[in-house]
């Protein structure tokens, strides 16, 4: 898998501002930090500039007021 980080907050850079006690804990953490912050909090330009949870909000309230109308 390829990711492409643009923005500073790499997956590496969080590993070296972090002291971990075993190599478990170190993944455990960090997959917790990408899947937590990294995807679903940071803002996305794919988004429209918005985070994936507050764009999927977005997204099915239009389909409900389409549903609506």
């Amino acid at each position: 898998m390829s990711c492409t980080y643009s923005d500073g907050h790499r997956p590496v850079e969080y590993a070296h501002r972090h002291a971990f006690r075993t190599r478990t804990e170190a993944r455990i953490k960090i997959a917790t930090w990408i899947t937590d912050f990294y995807n679903a909090r940071r803002l996305h330009s794919v988004c429209g500039i918005k985070s994936p949870i507050d764009y999927e909000r977005d997204y099915r309230a239009t389909l409900a007021e389409g549903l609506a109308a």
